[in-house]
This record gives C-alpha cells, structure tokens and sequence, in this order.
C-alpha cells in the first residue's frame, strides 16, 4: 500500500485530504509543518508527498529543497493557492514532479497521484550499493563481491532499508514500524536476530562488519569514506 505524505497547514483541508487518500486505498501520513515532516521522512518510508507551499515556519521550497537535498527521491506534487507563473515554474525547476493550484478537484488530485506513482522509483533506487554488497531492488537480489546471497524475504527487506538509510542511525522502532508493522517491545530481540543473521550473509571476514552497532540506538551502515 502507497505511503503518501500530506504537508497542509490548514487542519480542516489537512484532513479532509488524508481521508479522500484513505478512501482511494492509500496509506496517508500528515504534517502541520515542514519540520516536522522533514523528521517523518528521515524515519519512514514515503512514496509521495503532497506539499504546500504556504507553510508556517519553514516555506514549501524550503522543505522541497531540503528533501531533495537529502536524495528523497520520492514524487513531490506541489498543492498551493499560489498561482502564478512564476511559482510554478519555481516549484518545478525546484524539484517538484507536478504541480496543483487550490482550489483544486478531489478527482483530479488523486488522478495526479495515480499517474506520479506509476511512473515508479527512478533507477538510482532500484540499484543500490553499500561497499562489497550490492542489492537489485527491482529484481530482489543481493550480491556480495559479485556472488549472488541467499536471503529470506525479511533479510532482503532489512538490507535494503538499511542501505537505503546510509549514513543515518536507524533505530529498532523504525525496523519494527517499517518493516515488521509493529511497535510492540518483543520484537527488539526478533530484529537482533535477523541483524546477526544478516551479518554473518554479507560480512567479510577480512573487514569489519558492513552493519555497525550505536549502542542504546539501533544500527546504521555508515556513509563511503
């Protein structure tokens, strides 16, 4: 189910958004601001976003930059009052993929989600790379130094969110929420397990392992030196 991110400052519209995406069978996530969505997207995985411009605080290009900034690749469609010429093409030569003025039709915007999600991930997020190891997202397969690796449905999963988080800690509440679907306290010990499994796949025995441990945190593969 598609993840999509509604940035809207205005409650009554805010919700009157995410129920209309909920109603088309997605899974809608919401922000206030464009901090705090900032944060949401640093910790889940988001498939959309849907941005205002005219946001307290932070201003949509801001946060559009900042996003794009972060290498989130995700679909971005603009949805403000602002109409000019000059705001569009701002928006999208900013990184936007699309761009909607208010007051806008229910039909047309779940219409343009329809057609920004089809278009798919860009390849930069099908192939992924992590030192020795490589992972076809497409084609779920994982390479260490060129030989294929056997791995179960929920290892893949883990490789690949973990590679696709370089750089950033990520905590067992985020693997329990992401990839399990669950935030309950047992499942601290299930995600240690399959961390070691993983390991012992992908490690090499000459090098330090790919996955590092931050204490009282989580995991985090570290950025190339």
């Amino acid at each position: 189910m598609p993840r999509v991110l509604v940035i809207e400052d205005e409650k009554r519209l805010l919700r009157s958004i995410r129920d209309g995406l909920l109603e088309e069978g997605y899974e809608a996530v919401t922000s206030l601001n464009g901090e705090a969505a900032l944060g949401i997207i640093a910790s889940q995985s988001i498939d959309l976003v849907i941005l205002d411009l005219m946001l307290p605080g932070m201003h949509g290009l801001d946060v559009l930059q900042n996003m794009r900034s972060r290498e989130f690749t995700a679909p971005i469609l603009i949805l403000t009052a602002c109409d000019r010429v000059r705001d569009r093409v701002a928006g999208l030569n900013g990184g936007a993929d699309d761009y909607l003025v208010k007051p806008f039709s229910y039909a047309e915007l779940h219409a343009r989600v329809r057609t920004l999600l089809r278009r798919g991930p860009p390849r930069g997020m099908l192939e992924l790379q992590a030192g020795h190891i490589r992972v076809d997202a497409l084609e779920r397969r994982a390479f260490r130094e060129g030989v294929e690796l056997e791995l179960s449905r929920r290892e893949f999963d883990l490789l690949s969110y973990l590679i696709r988080h370089r750089g950033q800690t990520v905590t067992r509440d985020m693997l329990a929420r992401e990839l399990w679907r669950d935030t309950q306290d047992l499942l601290t010990n299930v995600i240690d397990v399959y961390i070691n499994r993983l390991r012992r796949k992908i490690d090499l025995t000459s090098q330090p392992s790919l996955i590092r441990t931050v204490r009282g945190s989580g995991y985090v593969i570290a950025e190339e030196e």
